[in-house]
């Protein structure tokens, strides 16, 4: 395909403290405001990896899908799967739109060209950050919808935070969550642990859509890259949960949406090697 790069990194810093170091201080920002925090490995994996656009997302969404595997048993222990229980219908809701928007978002990231998906993830940055701020500094309120415009609601918002996170190679919390607020009315804790169990199925289906893709074979050449940067995504992530409250969020989110701005900006003026 036209402008497409080689999935594998040439001439990329690859050492092993300093991927470790990378995962890690992604899981700290990650963990100290709840989430994942793989928006932003995204552009470290581009920025400092050198990984082509279509193959950082691959790589992150591994990564993304092996840290919700790790995350889901302690959010099961905060909020038990009795309670979950009482809101499986906003999961199947939200899961009627997910699925189909990963299926699509990925078969759109495959089939653009290099140069473009660098733009496109610099968009859904900026989205990102928003989401970010939204959440976490404005009260969010019920939307009290009726019930019928509520479930077609529910599948648009499951689509389009589907496709943004199969494109990104995120799980998709930071849009997850303050739709499952607005919607439905849960409180964020609930909220939190809901958006797991939407998003392992729905990163799932992304997957096995860029399973068909080439640029897979990233996944088999950085196996002790993945391995190393996951291990310390999950160490940041704990380390950050312990965190959690020491800076407040008044400070701490417009730094992160900061963060996120700023590395929008680098993607959407990255060219791509031989452009």
């Amino acid at each position: 395909m036209t402008g497409r790069q080689s999935p594998i990194p040439a001439g990329a810093v690859r050492s092993a403290p300093l991927t470790f170091a990378a995962g890690a201080a992604v899981g700290v920002l990650g963990g100290m405001i709840g989430l994942g925090g793989a928006e932003f490995r995204l552009p470290l994996l581009i920025g400092v990896f050198a990984f082509a656009a279509l193959a950082a997302v691959i790589v992150n969404k591994a990564m993304s899908l092996i840290v919700v595997l790790v995350a889901l048993p302690a959010r099961l222990g905060a909020v038990s799967l009795a309670e979950l229980g009482a809101h499986r219908g906003v999961a199947v809701n939200l899961l009627a739109g997910s699925l189909l928007g990963a299926w699509a978002g990925a078969s759109w990231a495959v089939r653009m060209r290099s140069a473009t998906l660098y733009k496109v993830l610099a968009a859904l940055m900026v989205l990102m950050a928003t989401a970010l701020v939204l959440t976490h500094i404005t009260a969010l309120g019920e939307l009290a919808l009726p019930g019928p415009v509520q479930a077609v609601a529910g599948v648009v918002a499951g689509f389009g935070i589907g496709a943004v996170a199969a494109v990104m190679g995120v799980a998709g919390g930071e849009l997850l969550i303050p739709t499952i607020v607005l919607l439905y009315g849960l409180d964020i804790k609930t909220a939190g642990s809901l958006s797991l169990l939407v998003s392992l199925p729905t990163m799932l289906v992304a997957f096995a859509r860029y399973s068909r893709d080439g640029s897979f074979a990233v996944l088999g050449a950085n196996v002790r890259f993945i391995a190393i940067m996951t291990a310390g995504s999950v160490t940041g992530a704990l380390a950050g949960g312990l965190l959690l409250g020491v800076i407040a969020e008044l400070i701490l989110i417009p730094v992160l949406a900061v963060i996120l701005l700023i590395s929008a900006v680098k993607l959407a003026r990255h060219a791509p090697p031989g452009t």
